[in-house]
């Protein structure tokens, strides 16, 4: 009696399924029981709308098929060419009227060129900063086949996240996120993996930005101190004469050698006491990460993270202006390049180098994208061109990465410089005086305090849902988690402000689940309950496996 008093069709479940996908496995069951609604009881827009012959016809061949089996059996659930399409879909009322189903608004769905840049300015992150870093550590011949190389293997296993739903029989998956996939396949212990592995991912993210906001934040204000004070020179290390100065903030030089280097002191107007004051007040390490505890922590607390969402077009202007920093440096500064393949020399490093390990950590994090690929998919308006869309998003974001990790390295005067002094945030290998660095510094120092908190409002969705069912389960359980994260990010900035490692270990250790073991284990696993798994294929992703485990083991001994 109870089922009889519900409607035959629900307007939630109706309106999502139909607009998500135009099968038969996106229903529930019991929304697909036979209904039947006189024309004149349809109201919609128009009084009176009258029910066309199509869909009456429909209607009945529905009904006919519920006739021939139960509801929960799928054996003789009507085909699709049977369902009727969203326009003709009625939801009945008690009331004797019914009402028509609106199909999703295509206007909230966007083409292939949106849904590709979406893609792209999600993946451009704080890494793009060290792939000069990367390719140096590697050695330039071997880096730029190390970065085409991980883009595909990356390309391929975020494809195989994309389609896993898909291949799941008898469930409609149409809401369902990759964690959803690995509880399916394996449990609990799937479904907590990749929920600790994606907090890997997240907090590691969430560190480095601590890293490069002290960093931004301190060379923004020594510049504005420099200028206020009249200061000419702000940095006291080894770097190039001329107008684009590049330093060298760690040289390891020889005395007695004959290097073409300058070092330049401060010499300012005001009085030592001064400036002794300030560095106290500003130091890198000791002062600016607190200075960001009382801006950040507060932001972290919010409820909702709506208001940070709305400028998420920074980073689109911050990658733009980044690029158009490195031709114009390059430009200015010409290559410097020399081919020793295997030896290294006293300013060039050879062309393959056994630290290649530390790269391939960094461009796993680079091109990691797996944890939320399947939602930013499910707004492409056209779903049949999601492979390509993820393909060409793919090979904008590697010819990005090439085009700044290659422009930087070239252009890298060396000599006088070493190629050795590239630095993690290759940013560090220019003056605070530079007026173009100056620019981006703030750029992505204003971006990074908005995506912060947004970050952080991830990592409490998916821990707090966890754990207590509630995203937001009081104000002490919000503030004690954000202790934690913000806890990490300033003793990092304080003792070990390396963005390059800490990058690359956090990449190796949230890719060995998400982009390696995971999606290849559910692959094969998917293949084999279709009879559909071969020698070749299982042999292909065992390896991506021992690659994932390799990738994680080769940054500790690196």
């Amino acid at each position: 009696m109870e089922d009889d008093c519900r409607p035959l069709l629900s307007s939630e479940q109706t309106a999502e399924s139909y607009s998500q996908r135009g099968s038969t496995d996106s229903l529930d069951f019991k929304a697909k029981r036979p209904f039947y609604v006189e024309p004149r009881n349809i109201v919609d827009d128009v009084p009176q709308e009258r029910v066309s012959a199509e869909a009456a016809i429909l209607n009945s061949r529905v009904h006919y098929y519920s006739r021939l089996t139960g509801s929960s059996d799928r054996v003789l659930s009507p085909p699709d060419h049977v369902i009727p399409g969203t326009e003709e879909i009625y939801i009945y009322s008690p009331l004797g009227t019914a009402f028509k189903v609106k199909g999703s608004d295509s206007s909230s769905k966007n083409p292939s060129i949106i849904t590709i840049f979406a893609i792209w300015n999600t993946m451009m992150g704080t890494s793009i900063l060290s792939i000069p870093w990367g390719i140096k550590q590697a050695g330039f011949t071997l880096g730029i086949l190390i970065l085409i190389f991980t883009g595909l293997l990356m390309l391929y296993c975020c494809y195989i996240v994309l389609k896993s739903p898909k291949a799941i029989p008898y469930m409609d998956t149409s809401d369902w996120e990759f964690p959803d996939v690995c509880r399916y396949y394996f449990g609990k212990f799937g479904q907590w993996s990749s929920l600790v592995f994606s907090m890997v991912s997240l907090i590691g993210a969430m560190v480095v930005y601590w890293v490069l906001m002290s960093n931004f934040l301190y060379n923004s204000g020594q510049f504005i101190y420099n200028y206020a004070h009249n200061v000419n020179m702000s940095d006291s290390e080894f770097g190039t004469n001329g107008s684009d100065k590049v330093i060298c903030p760690f040289p390891n030089t020889d005395p007695g050698g004959n290097f073409t280097v300058s070092t330049v002191f401060l010499t300012t107007s005001g009085n030592d006491t001064t400036d002794t004051t300030f560095e106290n007040w500003w130091s890198k390490t000791n002062t600016i990460p607190l200075y960001l505890v009382i801006l950040l922590l507060p932001l972290l607390c919010f409820r909702s993270a709506s208001f940070f969402a709305r400028f998420t077009f920074l980073g689109t202007i911050s990658v733009l202006y980044l690029i158009a920093l490195v031709t114009i440096k390059a430009v200015r500064l010409g290559f410097h390049l020399q081919f020793h393949w295997f030896d290294s020399t006293q300013f060039y490093v050879p062309e393959f180098r056994t630290l290649f390990p530390q790269f391939t950590g960094v461009l796993t994090l680079a091109f990691f994208i797996h944890n939320c690929i399947i939602t930013l998919m499910k707004s492409n308006k056209h779903q049949q061109n999601n492979v390509r869309d993820l393909s060409v998003a793919y090979i904008l974001v590697g010819l990005t990465y090439l085009y700044v990790g290659v422009l930087i390295f070239a252009a890298f005067p060396s000599p006088p410089l070493s190629k050795d002094c590239i630095e993690p945030n290759f940013l560090d290998n220019f003056p605070t005086s530079d007026v173009m660095v100056f620019v981006a510094r703030t750029f992505l120092l204003f971006q990074m305090i908005t995506v912060y908190p947004l970050l952080g409002y991830l990592v409490r969705v998916q821990v707090m849902g966890q754990i207590f069912g509630n995203h937001y389960p009081s104000f002490f359980h919000v503030l004690a988690l954000n202790i934690l994260i913000v806890g990490a990010g300033v003793l990092m900035a304080k003792f070990y402000p390396n963005i390059g490692s800490i990058i690359r270990f956090s990449g190796a250790t949230c890719g060995l689940a998400l982009v390696f073991v995971f999606p290849s284990l559910v692959h094969m696993i998917s293949q084999r309950r279709q009879g559909l798994l071969r020698w070749p294929s299982a042999l292909f992703h065992s390896f991506l496996i021992v690659l994932g485990l390799a990738n994680l083991l080769g940054q500790f001994f690196m």
